[in-house]
């Protein structure tokens, strides 16, 4: 599981049949100042996010199960927009 924030979006006219209704978001991944880390992914967006919103996402296996319907074809996944963040102490994290 890691952060990251809403960045854009996806259009796809054609999709598996199982990710109709869900919408594509581009997600810039963050580090714990919440710079940006890393390259942009594209994630399925289980919760109705918002640009400019800060999320926290899971990848590979769980990814593909943040849906109702187990297994689709899906990398990264968006399962939550965070409301607030406190760090307690500062850590070497990368």
């Amino acid at each position: 599981m890691y952060l990251g924030r809403v960045i854009g979006t996806v259009v796809a006219t054609r999709r598996y049949k199982d990710l109709d209704g869900y919408r594509f978001l581009v997600v810039q991944p963050v580090n714990h100042d919440l710079k940006p880390y890393g390259t942009p992914v594209v994630a399925i967006d289980a919760v109705q996010a918002g640009p400019g919103e800060l999320v926290f996402l899971v990848t590979s296996r769980e990814a593909s199960q943040a849906l109702p319907e187990p297994f689709v074809p899906v990398d990264d996944a968006i399962v939550g927009i965070v409301d607030s963040l406190d760090i307690l102490e500062e850590m070497e994290w990368f």
